[in-house]
């Protein structure tokens, strides 16, 4: 038995067409062996044929190309169409799995979020991020970065995910957002007295740098995969201020700190700028929003690495509904229209300065499965389109320290692939009309 799977392809192939020349007590043996491994080798090849692929390392478009896939890695990429091919998809370009770097995937907001946290269970929110996972895979997100939700429920999702009981994007999640008592994501903000509390570094608040360090240690005991902390106020939560700083940097400090001995990277979400200041000196990956991000931070975020995942379409969104009387509350709805509209502006100039981008959409607060519009809105602000398209690949890989297995078509990777009819580097809303996905070797979409 071991001697077959010894075997090169060939001679497998070579044993199954010969294998009745061999001796009866041995062909009873072995035959139904080497039929089984023949057919899985058969099963696991695919030849996926592209008039056109875009390889998220290059910035440039490669024209007639297979690539070649075996169980769920890309095993190479070939000029040309390849004699094998069983997957032609004519006209179309070829694309690595994208990556948002910033959802929330069991959540989707509506004129009733705030008080559907008092009449729904985890179990609801779980059963209702079913949908929303596989249209966001069914939009070509094969990897999201999941940045905060209650009750764990994006780690448990995660986890169905991978058992393959749900279709659905590969997550990586942050678990519980840190915040300090009554900023952003302290999950008692607009309640009665009664049931307000006092949550604590378990509840993924803070207001010390032990409280930090512990509630980072709550997070890697929740199983999360990364760290997310409020650094200022925000749009959504049920408090005045968007924008103050919410952190000292003793805090900071150790929220980081911590997080590097347990081998998280760390995302924060700023909207004001002495906050995102704070927060890239602490040492933070990734800021995110970065609404009125000064000249001075877009600076010191290109001299350290800092990523800007900018999410234009969530300000688009708040900013549309806060139009809408009754959509939010009278707390909320002055923030939306204040602070939404900014983003994609500070987009341009960020990426005029040269601030690394990784793309992203706070997707939960858009609509679940449009997250490819934001391709849109970056380069309506000046991005060229295949740089737009480069920013859901390798940067948002590297951000999500998943590079050596995502990001790319390389032989080696993960078999993540995604096409869409015509060439969207012509064309951008195409992004919005995908017709093929493929995850981890499976397609899910033809």
């Amino acid at each position: 038995m071991d001697g077959m799977q010894d075997l090169t392809e060939s001679d497998q192939k070579e044993h199954c067409m010969h294998g009745k020349e061999r001796k009866p007590m041995i062909r009873v043996i072995l035959l139904p062996i080497a039929l089984l491994l023949c057919a899985q080798a058969a099963a696991a090849q695919t030849f996926i044929y592209c008039a056109r692929m875009i390889d998220g390392v290059e910035l440039a478009v490669h024209e007639n190309m297979t690539i070649e896939v075996r169980d769920n890695r890309i095993a190479a990429v070939h000029d040309g169409r390849h004699d094998a091919t069983t997957v032609d998809l004519g006209d179309s370009t070829c694309m690595p799995g994208l990556i948002d770097a910033h959802v929330h995937i069991v959540s989707q907001t509506s004129p009733t979020s705030f008080v559907d946290r008092f009449r729904l269970d985890p179990a609801d929110y779980a059963l209702g991020a079913v949908p929303y996972a596989e249209r966001t895979l069914m939009a070509g997100f094969t990897t999201v970065r999941d940045l905060g939700s209650a009750d764990n429920v994006s780690i448990n999702l995660r986890d169905a995910i991978d058992r393959g009981h749900i279709v659905g994007p590969r997550i990586l999640t942050a678990g519980k957002s840190l915040a300090t008592t009554g900023g952003h994501a302290d999950p008692s903000n607009g309640v009665n007295d009664e049931l307000t509390g006092d949550p604590g570094p378990k509840e993924g608040v803070v207001n010390s740098p032990e409280d930090a360090a512990q509630a980072v240690r709550q997070r890697y005991k929740d199983r999360a995969d990364l760290i997310k902390i409020t650094a200022t106020g925000g749009v959504l939560s049920q408090a005045t201020s968007g924008l103050n700083p919410q952190f000292n940097d003793a805090e900071l400090r150790a929220v980081v700190e911590t997080a590097r001995d347990y081998g998280f990277k760390v995302a924060a979400h700023a909207h004001g700028d002495e906050g995102m200041r704070r927060a890239v000196i602490a040492g933070v990956d990734s800021i995110e929003h970065g609404t009125y991000m000064s000249l001075e931070t877009m600076r010191l975020m290109r001299e350290t690495g800092t990523a800007f995942v900018p999410t234009i379409i969530a300000g688009k969104f708040v900013a549309e509904m806060a139009e809408i009387d009754g959509y939010f509350s009278e707390t909320v709805r002055p923030k939306a229209r204040e602070i939404g509209p900014i983003i994609q502006d500070t987009f341009a100039r960020a990426y005029a300065e040269g601030v690394p981008i990784v793309f992203g959409t706070d997707s939960g607060v858009s609509p679940h499965g449009d997250n490819a519009k934001e391709f849109g809105y970056m380069v309506e602000a000046g991005m060229p389109e295949i740089e737009a398209l480069t920013s859901a690949m390798m940067p948002g890989a590297t951000l999500l320290d998943r590079a050596a297995d995502l990001g790319s078509i390389e032989a080696g990777k993960f078999a993540d692939i995604i096409a869409v009819p015509g060439d969207p580097t012509s064309d951008i809303s195409l992004m919005e009309q995908v017709d093929f996905v493929m995850k981890d070797g499976q397609i899910y979409k033809q």
